[in-house]
């Protein structure tokens, strides 16, 4: 069983239960998620990029295209992270799990992020490694590339209604086309 997965708080259940979907007994829960929480911003502090990650937007801000980050993680964690790794300066947009009333798999991170950058959103191309970045894709309309690393409860993307499985970020530069 992936204890990781669709956010802290199944995680912090999880582990007090040692079931997937149990609910653990509230007070227990509300002890136990300010310990993690702080925990966790201590350790999200000392997170590294997956290999390569660096090297294609290195590559993609050089060949001119525009990124933003779209995550399902509270933007008290996400922003954080992303100075602390060095990716924060790649993105012109960051939407957070909390910075609208709907995340992935629903569409609307996509259809903000689109509208942003003033582009339809067919024109956007979502890089993702998971069931609910494929779900928001194709509820969204636009492109979606996997890498096979990251967190979709240990199955392969392989099997996901998406473009491309690519290796790592590079890769998707031999396969984007512009328009």
């Amino acid at each position: 069983m992936s204890y990781i997965g669709n956010g802290i708080s199944w995680l912090v259940k999880r582990a007090l239960t040692g079931d997937m979907h149990a609910e653990p007994e509230k007070a227990l829960y509300r002890q136990a998620m300010p310990i993690f929480e702080m925990h966790y911003t201590e350790l999200s502090l000392l997170s590294q990029p997956f290999e390569g990650v660096i090297t294609g937007l290195d590559a993609m801000r050089a060949a001119g295209y525009r990124m933003g980050c779209i995550t399902n993680k509270s933007s008290r964690f996400t922003e954080p992270l992303l100075e602390a790794s060095g990716l924060a300066k790649y993105f012109e947009i960051v939407v957070s799990g909390d910075s609208l009333p709907e995340k992935k798999p629903h569409p609307l991170p996509l259809l903000h992020a689109a509208k942003f950058f003033g582009v339809a959103i067919e024109q956007v191309l979502l890089i993702g490694d998971s069931l609910n970045d494929a779900l928001a894709a194709r509820a969204a309309g636009c492109p979606i590339f996997c890498v096979p690393y990251g967190y979709n409860h240990g199955k392969s993307v392989e099997g996901l209604d998406i473009d491309a499985v690519i290796p790592d970020i590079p890769a998707a530069l031999n396969l984007i086309k512009r328009a």
